[in-house]
């Protein structure tokens, strides 16, 4: 057991202002002389990114070989615990390898829209989702002796102005949606490092937000490691320490460091809020060198198979009428550059060195599939090109099958910008509809790290979304479009028909440094379900080779109380001819219309493989917090009292069995009572309604609105809504109540809040 404070006293005020950032882009100080190594950081959602002295965030110079996974996007759309587990174990394996101590990712921020430029690297519309993958992500790097960085906290939503934006979010929003999609990966799974975001929210940059970073991720949620900051996210350094940002990277060139040192010596800052800073990194350092392994190494092989498994489980198919499976009888037309130059990953500081990379044109020679190639288009061009058009026609009428390799070209999406636009490009586009006119049968691949628009799906026969797939891509492809297994993916995020019907339409990306999430707590699925507008693929939406039967749904118990867990179950049987894996969804819809929610809320999931004719027994566990809104005005997580509903579907827009139940919530709180409380306010309690019953009887006649406060079924709408609504003042107004009288009972009112 080390001793942390004979270690500190033992440092200068210098060397502990200097440990609080970087010696270069990804290495931290050391400092020799009281053995303090120093710990080497790497981007790495998907992969690593381990560079040598050619050192940038962006991607720019070349880093060594890797296994490039697939990201995020596709990630998530496995839905699997542990897959993402395996992943992480993968990183962290090769984290070893190549000497470093943390890997920065997962990227848990919610995809409010899908014109942010980063998406591919962040897991889901839902944080339920997201926070559950998150956890997965960090146990599998961590269960390696390698740090994750979990990222980035919080609100990094949009890549237009990032290091300058202020996200105004209420706080109902913020508890709710994003901060909920870091909440469980931090408790449960504890990285040991977490990086704060580029953005401001609410007025104050993330670097320095006491309130996120000290009172919330320390206080609240118990987080135990360092707060690292994104590189170059400091505004100003000695309040970002105060408000619990412990490490700056990259390395500012000393001044930082002097700027901790001269505010300590002047007074402005408390050297024990240093110390405090000090503690917690030596602890991350000493960590990571306790793990270290000598000698580690990785199998590339292996990997690059893990990776193969992981995007066929990641893949989604959205629309088939038949045409796949293919069949190895079938000559097939495969038509697109993606077929030789797939992009399978995502651009900028996450951009991986792949060790190998496997396209799907090997993949099907290797399997000696039956094909011809044709380019049709150019990935570095948006023109389209008759020429090609006509050559891909041709060679698809020739065929019984034509497969189109489309998708978003890099420059398309990547870190640093936004999207405008939801579309593919024009010679992608143009390309669609001479090969459709010429081939009826024609099954669309997608690469791409966000969602399109698809006005031409009913023009063709399947389509598979591949994501950005990684470097096994090719492999996985043909796995699926065989029917070596059966897809299996569903949606992470929903796909709209157009960029209109998006939730955040109207609020993004801001006014000048102003972003306000107008659309609150209806983010993704919550907006579509709730107004009843029809996507063009809906969270949570997915098909496979085979089907699957949902039966027996049971509850552990018909009333809830908030107390322990409740378990849900259900019987799902595949009643197809092959093996396949199906994503059982819960969600819960709140009917007791309490405060605004969404129409459903997905609350939990499990992905099962079963064989033809088998049936598994699922169960799903509902906990209090599940149930609750957030009250801002007092802080607290609330369980409302009424009927909810308990859904089990197969995506949010496919619910299969249903089953109410009745939940005993919290006593509503007292409001704070004053002559502008509304009457309808107090009636939501029965000892205030105790109380205006016995001061307001003998006028009760005088005012036919205090029919519903009197138990009345007066059957009148218009009077029982103006009661409702009725300031306790308008009593004077509107009887022969008096002054006198409303001040005796505000007064007896005001003594049920006396303990």
């Amino acid at each position: 057991m080390r001793d942390w404070q004979t270690l500190i006293e033992q440092m200068t005020l210098e060397e502990k202002a200097g440990l609080c950032s970087g010696e270069n882009f990804w290495r931290t100080k050391a400092i020799e002389r009281l053995g303090i190594p120093a710990i080497n950081l790497s981007d790495g959602p998907h992969g690593l990114r381990a560079q040598g002295e050619e050192q940038d965030h962006l991607g720019v110079n070349d880093s060594k070989p890797a296994t490039c996974f697939p990201t995020a996007a596709g990630l998530a759309s496995s839905w699997s615990i542990e897959r993402l587990e395996q992943l992480g174990a993968a990183l962290g394996d090769e984290a070893q390898a190549e000497g470093l101590h943390v890997v920065l990712g997962p990227g848990a921020n919610i995809k409010r829209s899908p014109l942010c430029g980063r998406n591919f690297e962040y897991f889901s519309e839902d944080p339920l989702l997201s926070s559950h993958l998150a956890a997965a992500h960090i146990r599998g790097t961590q269960s390696r002796g390698v740090g994750s960085s979990l990222k980035h906290f919080v609100a990094n939503n949009q890549e237009h102005r990032r290091m300058s934006v202020d996200a105004r979010i209420d706080e109902r929003t913020l508890r709710e949606i994003y901060l909920a999609s870091f909440e469980h990966a931090v408790k449960q799974a504890q990285p040991w490092t977490v990086m704060c975001a580029y953005n401001r929210v609410n007025g104050d940059y993330c670097s320095e937000h006491r309130r996120l970073l000290t009172d919330i991720l320390r206080d609240e949620w118990g987080f135990e490691g360092v707060v690292v900051s994104d590189w170059g996210a400091v505004n100003e350094r000695v309040p970002g320490l105060e408000a619990g940002m412990e490490l700056e990277m990259p390395a500012p060139i000393g001044e930082r460091d002097a700027q901790i040192a001269a505010a300590v010596r002047e007074g402005r800052l408390e050297e024990a809020v240093l110390d405090r800073a000090v503690e917690r990194l030596l602890r991350l350092i000493f960590q990571a060198h306790d793990a270290r392994l000598e000698q580690a190494h990785f199998d590339t092989e292996a990997h690059h198979q893990l990776a193969r498994h992981i995007a066929r489980d990641s893949m989604v198919l959205l629309q088939n009428d038949g045409t796949l499976p293919l069949t190895d009888t079938q000559r097939v037309a495969v038509i697109g550059e993606f077929a030789e130059r797939p992009r399978y990953q995502g651009g900028g500081s996450s951009h991986v060195n792949a060790t190998r990379v496997e396209t799907l044109l090997e993949a099907l020679k290797t399997r000696n599939a039956s094909f011809d190639y044709t380019k049709g288009f150019e990935i570095d061009r948006d023109a389209p090109d008759q020429p090609l058009e006509q050559d891909a026609a041709t060679a698809a009428s020739h065929a019984d099958v034509a497969v189109l390799c489309l998708g978003l070209p890099e420059r398309h999406e990547s870190e640093g910008y936004d999207r405008t636009h939801l579309n593919l490009p024009a010679n992608q586009l143009a390309l669609i509809e001479a090969v459709t006119r010429a081939q009826p049968n024609t099954v669309v691949v997608l690469a791409n790290g966000s969602p399109i628009a698809m006005p031409w799906a009913g023009r063709v026969s399947a389509i598979l979304e591949g994501y950005l797939g990684g470097q096994a891509v090719g492999a996985a492809l043909a796995d699926l479009l065989y029917g070596e297994v059966s897809p299996s993916g569903k949606l992470a995020e929903t796909f709209p028909r157009r960029l209109e019907d998006t939730p955040a339409y109207l609020n993004f990306p801001g006014e000048g440094d102003v972003v306000r999430y107008g659309e609150g707590i209806f983010v993704g699925y919550r907006h579509y379900d709730t107004l009843g507008t029809e996507p063009l693929f809906p969270f949570g939406h997915g098909l496979s080779y085979s089907r699957f039967d949902y039966a027996n749904l049971a509850l552990s118990a018909s009333v809830y109380d908030g107390q322990g867990a409740l378990t849900v179950s259900c019987d799902i049987t595949n009643s197809g001819e092959i093996e396949a894996s199906e994503i059982v969804q819960l969600y819960l819809s709140d009917r007791t219309q309490t405060v605004p929610v969404a129409e459903q809320t997905l609350r939990g999931f499990d992905r099962v493989t079963l064989a033809p004719g088998e049936t598994a027994r699922i169960e799903l566990s509902l906990t209090r917090r599940d149930f609750c809104w957030y009250d801002a005005e007092r802080a607290e997580w609330r369980l409302p009292t009424g009927t909810f509903e308990v859904r089990i579907g197969a995506s949010s827009r496919d619910i299969r069995l249903s089953r109410c139940l009745e939940v005993q919530g919290d006593e509503t709180p007292l409001p704070d009572i004053d002559r502008n409380t509304l009457l309808g306010d107090l009636q939501r309690r029965d000892d205030t309604t105790r109380v205006l019953r016995e001061h307001l009887a003998d006028i009760a006649d005088e005012l036919p609105m205090l029919n519903g406060l009197m138990g009345r079924s007066g059957g009148d709408d218009l009077m029982d809504a103006m009661g409702h609504y009725l300031p306790l003042r308008a009593l004077v107004s509107f009887s022969s109540f008096t002054e006198a009288r409303l001040e005796t009972l505000l007064k007896d009112l005001g003594a049920l809040a006396s303990p």
